[in-house]
């Protein structure tokens, strides 16, 4: 077994990960909804930090923008926009024995595809063509320009219909 060399690099994803792992933890365990969204902030940007140090700054760049700019903004508007979160009412119920049970559940299943996918040893295509490819799909009419405005039309929606519920009647 060879050994990893240790570089600046290396301890930066090793920081990063443990950050966006920690931060995971606290979004589960956390029982203040607020708290929650603001460590979810944290994990996606952990996240973020993780894709451009494997040199995939797109990702990383869709990962600030549309989860932290636009999904975790959305939630803590929510919850500061409703009252009730502020003050809750009821009991949560939480299990968590069948929680760590699914998810050992699920991280088996990961683990085993994983483990299962051929993976190959270099990269099939180049990045930068790939990139190319995506942007003039994004553009051209007859591809991706439909379902990209649709979903920032239900984005749009998912926010008015979030304000609307919350307001007080």
């Amino acid at each position: 077994m060879t050994a990893i060399p240790i570089t600046v690099q290396t301890v930066l994803f090793a920081i990063f990960a443990a950050l966006t792992v920690g931060a995971a933890i606290c979004v589960v365990t956390s029982r203040n909804l607020f708290h929650t969204a603001l460590w979810l902030v944290l994990a996606l940007f952990g996240l973020a930090a993780l894709y451009m140090l494997l040199e995939a700054p797109f990702i990383a760049g869709l990962q600030l923008f549309i989860y932290i700019g636009g999904i975790a903004v959305l939630i803590v508007m929510v919850i500061m926009v409703s009252r009730q979160v502020m003050h809750p009412t009821e009991k949560s119920v939480n299990e968590p024995l069948t929680a760590l049970v699914t998810a050992l559940l699920v991280l088996a299943g990961v683990v085993w595809m994983i483990v299962q996918i051929p993976w190959p040893k270099e990269p099939l295509h180049p990045a930068q063509d790939n990139l190319l490819a995506l942007g003039q799909a994004l553009v051209d009419p007859g591809k991706f320009v439909a379902p990209f405005e649709i979903t920032s039309l239900l984005l749009l929606v998912v926010l008015l219909g979030a304000i609307y519920i919350a307001k007080e009647r």
